[in-house]
């Protein structure tokens, strides 16, 4: 679904003429562009996405489960309590709930909850509740689909399970499972809420009984309704705001959590395929545990969902703690593990791990162009990235031999095929670094920005960010022959309080809603008018906190001119278009703008700043343009 924007067609021409007066104190730049001589070709590729499990992305995020700690996972410290669940006693009912380490559904999930009732009835039930990621969000007129593994000792009779609102004890919507036998077994349920119910995430989820007896629950789990109707897959309006991003590729799954703080805690994606009562778990890097709901599939279906390329990302022998691998027999394993993550991806039906995940439910393959070789290896004070990286490069070619393979620190010892670099840097400083690619050597290797931001503003970008974010995409941009791919992180932070662990962040949301920051906004805009030739532009004059990137779409003929004003002042642009002929006098216009570098938007606030439609009606060949102070600008020109 396209972002809706707002659309008042307005002149702004009569706009230009009001700040005349005051732009007369700054002096004008001049943009020549040579609209017939194309400087390079862009990147198709420029614009994509980088997430990872922090700030609850994914549990509690982008994954659509609304169950806290579903498998009821044994706690990690001295606290007894089992994170997510609580006991319900209603009327006179008594019951209490335990860990059981001894028992559970499957080898991966071998512990449960162990739910002894002493007392209840119909009328006062008894059982677990819990509370969802700060709130289960209940709507109206809703189908939720639920499950659970339970086993019971003895005859159980029904289990009640639903959606009981924390204020007033009413039930939003319920079923119930008729029994439970003496073995583990998954039994499946629907809640669905009428049209009355207001929407709210003051909702808990109850799984209780009316008779005394000893119960086990493991793997609970619901869902709400999900972007394609994917089973178990992914919150809708989250995916709607990346859809709007425009978005070519995914980098996945994500730096950090790839690594994990040790090797015993990183991603390891066999662990992460199959049903998800077969997926054990792992503690990830950023203080709490991940379900492995989004495992190497899900990944792979939400490219297939947003049509982009998969970036795929392998384990390559060093953790964040600083354990790592040394070059040769003792990475032979993590280099194998990583031919067969590539053979899930991308076999045939006929081979192994392609057969595997034609079992998961996926029988095509995917396409798949670039695998990159860990994850910020700078960091590796050993020295072995080289001898590891040339390992895994010289394996993986010899059987792929058409894969881009991405290096992530700068190798001595050979060029690699594309080279991670990341960016974190204040708006000032990304302001004076905006012209860092270009004397680039085009010679190679070409250049992957996989983590970057301007890192102002809490817990989302604030519009000082924002500027900083697209003066540092102007420069990308203009050098997008050799900067081929980038990709904003982190992408996603939970704004309930306790979940973020990092700041600032894309796109903000709570249980209920979500809203995109000015730097997300400004991200739609440059995803959206990305030209596919950079043509030749001369500046003459300048201004420290004005910048531009000028592409070409080659199938439309339209310019897209994109101009960030940083400075408190406007700022006169004369523009001239060499080469253009029947050039349309109006040129569309996209603004997104503020009246100060503090404002922002925010979840009570989500529309606060977003991009605005008008239109400039004196853009002929040669042409003097206003820029608005603190704004970023799209102006589309027809050249023909």
């Amino acid at each position: 679904m396209r972002l809706n924007l707002r659309k008042p067609l307005v002149s702004i021409a009569a706009l230009g003429l009001a700040l005349t007066a005051t732009a007369q104190s700054r002096p004008p730049v001049t943009l020549d562009i040579h609209v017939n001589q194309v400087k390079a070709q862009a990147s198709p590729m420029l614009h994509g996405l980088m997430t990872e499990e922090i700030n609850y992305s994914y549990d509690g995020g982008l994954y659509g489960e609304l169950v806290r700690n579903r498998e009821f996972h044994p706690n990690d410290s001295w606290l007894t309590a089992i994170e997510g669940w609580k006991s319900v006693n209603h009327g006179g009912a008594e019951s209490s709930f335990v860990e059981d380490k001894t028992t559970g559904p499957s080898q991966a999930i071998s512990y449960s909850a162990k739910v002894t009732v002493e007392s209840a009835s119909a009328s006062a039930r008894a059982g677990l509740a819990n509370e969802g990621y700060w709130g289960i969000p209940v709507r109206p007129s809703t189908t939720y689909k639920g499950s659970f593994y339970a086993k019971a000792s003895g005859e159980s009779g029904p289990i009640h399970v639903a959606l009981v609102n924390d204020n007033t004890g009413v039930e939003a919507a319920h079923a119930d499972v008729p029994a439970l036998t003496s073995d583990w077994k998954q039994y499946h349920f629907t809640l669905t809420t009428n049209g009355a119910v207001r929407p709210s995430s003051l909702y808990r989820l109850e799984v209780t009984a009316a008779r005394p007896g000893t119960f086990w629950f493991s793997m609970v789990s619901l869902f709400p309704p999900t972007y394609n109707n994917r089973p178990h897959g992914s919150r809708i309006d989250l995916m709607e705001k990346m859809a709007a991003l425009h978005p070519t590729f995914l980098r996945f799954p994500g730096g950090n959590y790839l690594e994990g703080n040790t090797i015993k805690e990183r991603f390891q994606w066999k662990q992460t395929i199959g049903p998800d009562v077969d997926r054990p778990t792992h503690m990830g890097p950023w203080g709490y545990r991940s379900s492995d709901g989004m495992g190497l599939l899900e990944f792979l279906d939400w490219c297939e969902d947003l049509h982009m390329q998969p970036l795929l990302a392998v384990y390559a022998g060093y953790s964040l703690h600083g354990e790592h691998v040394d070059p040769g027999p003792d990475l032979e394993p993590y280099v194998n593990n990583a031919l067969d993550e590539i053979e899930y991806v991308t076999g045939d039906t006929s081979t192994k791990w392609g057969a595997e995940r034609a079992k998961d439910g996926h029988p095509k393959p995917f396409d798949l162009k670039y695998v990159e070789i860990g994850n910020e290896d700078w960091f590796d004070k050993s020295g072995s990235y080289d001898g590891r990286y040339a390992q895994f490069y010289k394996t993986i070619k010899a059987k792929y031999p058409d894969l881009q393979l991405i290096a992530t620190a700068p190798i001595k010892s050979m060029k690699p095929d594309v080279l991670d670099e990341h960016f974190y840097k204040s708006a000032d400083e990304f302001y004076a670094d905006v012209h860092h690619y270009d004397k680039t050597d085009r010679n190679g290797p070409k250049i992957f920005v996989g983590e970057w931001a301007t890192m102002e503003g809490n817990p989302t970008p604030d519009f000082g960010a924002a500027l900083g974010d697209a003066a540092w995409m102007t420069g990308m941009e203009r050098n997008s022959d050799i900067v081929i791919m980038s990709s904003y992180a982190p992408m996603f932070v939970n704004v309930s309080p306790g979940a973020m662990q990092w700041h600032p962040d894309l796109i903000g949301y709570n249980a209920m809603e979500s809203y995109g920051s000015p730097s997300y906004y400004a991200q739609v805009m440059f995803g959206k008018y990305h030209g596919d030739e950079i043509p030749q532009t001369d500046e003459l004059g300048s201004n420290s906190r004005f910048f531009y990137s000028v592409t070409r779409d080659s199938k439309n003929s339209e310019m897209y001119i994109k101009l960030v004003n940083a400075g408190s002042a406007p700022q006169p642009v004369d523009i001239k278009l060499d080469g253009a002929t029947g050039v349309a006098p109006i040129a569309n216009v996209v603004t997104l703008s503020a009246k100060t570098e503090a404002a922002t938007n925010s979840i009570d606030h989500p529309k606060n700043i977003i991009p605005v439609e008008s239109r400039f009606e004196r853009a002929s060949g040669n042409f003097t343009y206003t820029l608005p102070p603190y704004s970023i600008q799209v102006l589309r020109v027809r050249t023909k």
